[in-house]
């Protein structure tokens, strides 16, 4: 089951992937954020591959990296250990009482559970790395 089926609503990411978004392993963490409204947290990540038919507007700019917001609102649970400049992680999510996230690296280590998860952003740039 692809992580996208955990998420409120995956339109976006359907439509840019195609219905095949990549899988969440080495995932490049930009930003975690939390927020009282909801309580939500929110994941700002690079996904591990770019579509092979990207929307002709990033074409013509030359992007090459998707870089997605995960929210996760009506947080129940948190734990965060470690975090650092250059976070690539795996990411997993699946669904109990709740929608259970997991992100793992040699650097941090991130589990919440939370009522819904959606993205909140989708977007595309050119990285230079």
């Amino acid at each position: 089951m692809s992580w996208t089926s955990f998420l409120q609503s995956s339109q976006g990411i359907d439509a840019v992937y195609q219905g095949s978004a990549p899988e969440l392993t080495g995932v490049h963490v930009r930003e975690v954020v939390l927020n009282e409204d909801g309580p939500t947290l929110k994941l700002r990540l690079d996904l591990p591959r770019y579509p092979d038919q990207p929307p002709k507007k990033w074409k013509a700019q030359g992007f090459n990296t998707v870089q997605i917001e995960v929210s996760f609102s009506g947080l129940r649970s948190l734990t965060l250990e470690g975090f650092g400049t250059d976070v690539n992680a795996d990411m997993s999510l699946h669904r109990e009482d709740g929608i259970i996230l997991n992100v793992s690296s040699s650097t941090m280590q991130l589990s919440a559970t939370a009522e819904v998860a959606f993205i909140s952003k989708l977007t595309a740039y050119a990285n230079e790395v």
